[in-house]
């Protein structure tokens, strides 16, 4: 049975170990949309601790698709070429990368927000405008050239982010989607782009779809509400599901050490697909319990990772795995 630290091969990718970098805003992009040095510190040091698949934040399709000025962009070769800087440096440890591209739809805090309908995300926020069909199949178009860029920037895997209230997900929601033509279908939108995305990139490198699998505003849906479509969008071309849950709207849910494994293993076994989820997966001996009774297949860190770059080499001290960081830093245990 597989642990943490065995390495994992999706498409023609393997991952060294079972450990990710969950994608994370930092806000740091100076209005340009383009990685600069604090980016290719903020991944490589992270891979030099051991994670074995860096995620970078999210990276938007198109100017306002950001959520603010600071957001990543991926839609214009500059981009791209600063990609591959990052893909370079995040590589030269030893790790896999990739890009989460997305777009912020009604979370957007610039001008002329757009969602599925014109439904702010929370009181006090601006009204989207409504999406025509026009508009919906140019971003689709603006997905697929989001991924093309990422490949030509090196990437080992693509993410979709349609979870966390983000445009993906609006469209699947109850709550966000009161469209009355052939996009209130909830599915229609993310396997549009998924089928896009696939056409776009090689036909072995890996596309992930991050998912939220429950709402907690009143009126959103729950666990069961995405099962069906999971089926579809494995068809469309997704390779495996990173599990989630909430971000389309202001409510929290309590959270706990591995509250998502649930909808994690209840996604597995539906899609049969591989799937990563995030959630408090903090402490080693949970991350490996989870993935050896086969909850997830890969174990994304978000804030850890924040406080340490090392938290994949802590965790293998901890777990009795033998690891070694490179170099001098060696010497620092």
């Amino acid at each position: 049975m597989a642990g943490l630290f065995d390495p994992m091969k999706i498409g023609n990718v393997t991952i060294r170990n079972r450990i990710g970098m969950s994608p994370m805003c930092q806000y740091r992009a100076e209005g340009d949309g383009v990685p600069h040095d604090w980016h290719r510190t903020h991944y490589r040091s992270r891979a030099l601790g051991g994670t074995g698949l860096i995620l970078t934040e999210m990276t938007d399709v198109e100017p306002r698709g950001r959520i603010n000025e600071g957001c990543l962009g991926l839609w214009n070769r500059a981009q791209s070429d600063a990609f591959r800087r990052v893909a370079d440096e995040v590589h030269a440890e030893g790790a896999a990368f990739g890009i989460q591209i997305a777009h912020a739809g009604r979370k957007s805090t610039l001008d002329d927000p757009v969602a599925p309908s014109a439904v702010p995300f929370a009181e006090g926020r601006a009204t989207p405008r409504a999406l025509t069909v026009d508009e919906i199949q140019g971003l689709v178009e603006a997905f697929a050239r989001s991924a093309e860029l990422a490949v030509d920037a090196g990437v080992d895997v693509i993410e979709l982010h349609g979870a966390h209230g983000y445009l993906i997900h609006q469209f699947l929601s109850p709550i966000s989607n009161l469209r009355d033509d052939e996009y209130a279908d909830p599915a229609r939108f993310a396997i549009d782009v998924v089928r896009a995305v696939k056409a776009r990139i090689p036909s072995q490198l890996p596309l992930m779809l991050r998912i939220s699998m429950q709402e907690y505003q009143p009126g959103g849906y729950g666990p069961t509400h995405l099962l069906p479509i999971l089926p579809k969008l494995v068809e469309a071309g997704v390779d495996l599901f990173d599990v989630s849950t909430g971000g389309n709207g202001p409510a929290r849910p309590e959270a706990y050490p591995g509250y998502h494994l649930r909808h994690a293993t209840t996604v597995r076994d539906t899609s049969e697909v591989p799937v990563a989820t995030v959630g408090q997966m903090n402490s080693p001996a949970l991350a490996d319990f989870a993935v050896r009774e086969s909850m997830t297949d890969l174990v994304l860190i978000g804030k850890a990772l924040l406080r340490t770059p090392y938290w994949a080499h802590e965790a293998a001290l901890a777990l009795g795995r033998d690891h070694e960081l490179p170099g001098e830093y060696a010497k620092g245990v």
